[in-house]
C-alpha cells in the first residue's frame, strides 16, 4: 500500500454468532442473507480474536479488519485512540443482537479488573440502541433498592434472584448507556444495536436455569460480585439531549463516556452532514433508518461504514428522509 494512496470509507462482511438466545430477526426484518438455523449477533465492525469482519469494498477489500488496522494504526483509529494503539488493539466493536429469548443476567468488569483477571483482554462498557421491540420487550438495568453483595449471592444460591433485578420497558428508538459493573440482561423480543469497547469479557451471574448442548452454561458468580455496581440502583433511561439542529440536520447525544460517544442523527430528505475526520478520531456511521450516500457509498438501513480517522472530508447526503448513530471517540 502506497503512503499517497487515499483512504476511504470501509464496508464488512459481519461475524455471526449462534448463541441459543438468538433469531431469525436479522432475515425476517433486515433482509438479510443468513445460514440456516438461529442467529444471535452479527459482529459489524469487528477486529477481536473471537471474531474479525472483513472488509468488502475498495482496495483492502477481502482483508480482515485486524489486517487493515495493523497496516494503518493511528490513520485509522485516530490520535484520541492512542492508548489502544499502544496496545495493538481496535478500540471498538459493532453488533447487532436479535435476542428472540431472554439474555443471561451478567455483568462486565472495567479495565483495571479485566487486565489482572482476563490476560491481555479489557473491560467492557457498552451502550444498546433500540431498532425493534415487542409489546412488552424490557431489559434489566441495575438493582432495586437495599440490594447488597451478601443479599445478591445468597439470591443467586437459593433461586430468587429476580426480586433484586431492576427491568425497564424499552420501546424502538431507545438507546440505554451499560457503563461496566451494570448488572444487565435483554429480556427478549428486541432487536439491539451495540457499541462498545472491544472486549468479550463477560461474568454471567443467572441463566433462566438454561442448557445449551445438554448441558448448563457457565456462571462467574465471585468475578461478577467482585465488579458489579450495587450502588446503580434502579436506574432510568436517559433521554436524547440535542445538541445541534439546522438545515434538516438534527444531531441528539445518546451516549458518552471515555472510550465513545454515540449521536443519533436525523436528517430530512436531501439534507447534507458535512464533517471531518481530521486525524483525531475514526468515525462509525450506521443508517437504521432510510438512505444515505456517504463518499460515494449507499447505505440503507441497517448499514454500518467506518470512517478512517485520516479520511479528512466527508458529506452524509440523505436520499430520503433518514435516521444514522455516529460514533466517534473525545
Amino acid at each position: 500500500m502506497s503512503d499517497d494512496e487515499p483512504l476511504y470509507p470501509l464496508l464488512f462482511e459481519p461475524v455471526l454468532k449462534d448463541y441459543i438466545w438468538g433469531g431469525r430477526n436479522l432475515a425476517e426484518r433486515l433482509g438479510r442473507d443468513l445460514p440456516p438455523g438461529r442467529v444471535a449477533e452479527s459482529w459489524e465492525i469487528a477486529a477481536h480474536e473471537d471474531g474479525t469482519s472483513v472488509v468488502r469494498n475498495g482496495r483492502f477489500a477481502g482483508q480482515p479488519l485486524t489486517a487493515v488496522y495493523a497496516a494503518l494504526g493511528l490513520s485509522l483509529i485516530g490520535a484520541n485512540n492512542a492508548w489502544a494503539q499502544a496496545r495493538g488493539k481496535f478500540p471498538l466493536l459493532v453488533k447487532l443482537l436479535d435476542a428472540r429469548d431472554k439474555l443471561s443476567v451478567q455483568v462486565h468488569p472495567n479495565d483495571e479488573y479485566a487486565l489482572a483477571h482476563e490476560g491481555n483482554e479489557l473491560g467492557k462498557t457498552e451502550m444498546w440502541v433500540v431498532l425493534h421491540a415487542e409489546p412488552d420487550a424490557r431489559v434489566i438495568l441495575g438493582v432495586r433498592a437495599g440490594t447488597t453483595a451478601a443479599a445478591f449471592r445468597a439470591a443467586i444460591t437459593a433461586g430468587t434472584l429476580e426480586r433484586h433485578l431492576h427491568s425497564i420497558a424499552i420501546r424502538p428508538g431507545d438507546a440505554v448507556c451499560v457503563p461496566s459493573g451494570s448488572v444487565h440482561a435483554i429480556l427478549g423480543g428486541a432487536l439491539i444495536a451495540e457499541i462498545q469497547q472491544n472486549s468479550n469479557t463477560t461474568y454471567r451471574v443467572y441463566d433462566w436455569n438454561r442448557a445449551s448442548g445438554g448441558h448448563a452454561r457457565e456462571l462467574h458468580i465471585d468475578k461478577a460480585l467482585d465488579v458489579i455496581n450495587f450502588t446503580q440502583v434502579e436506574p432510568a433511561l436517559s433521554p436524547p439531549h440535542v445538541v445541534e439542529e439546522r438545515d434538516g440536520v438534527r444531531r441528539l447525544l445518546l451516549c458518552r463516556n471515555r472510550y465513545f460517544t454515540t449521536e443519533r442523527v436525523e436528517l430530512a430528505s436531501g439534507a447534507v452532514y458535512s464533517g471531518a475526520c481530521d486525524g483525531r478520531t475514526l468515525e462509525i456511521w450506521g443508517v437504521i433508518g432510510g438512505h444515505v450516500a456517504i463518499g460515494g457509498l449507499s447505505l440503507t438501513a441497517v448499514q454500518f461504514a467506518l470512517l478512517p480517522a485520516a479520511l479528512g472530508p466527508f458529506r452524509v447526503v440523505a436520499g430520503e428522509e433518514a435516521v444514522c448513530l455516529r460514533c466517534y471517540v473525545e
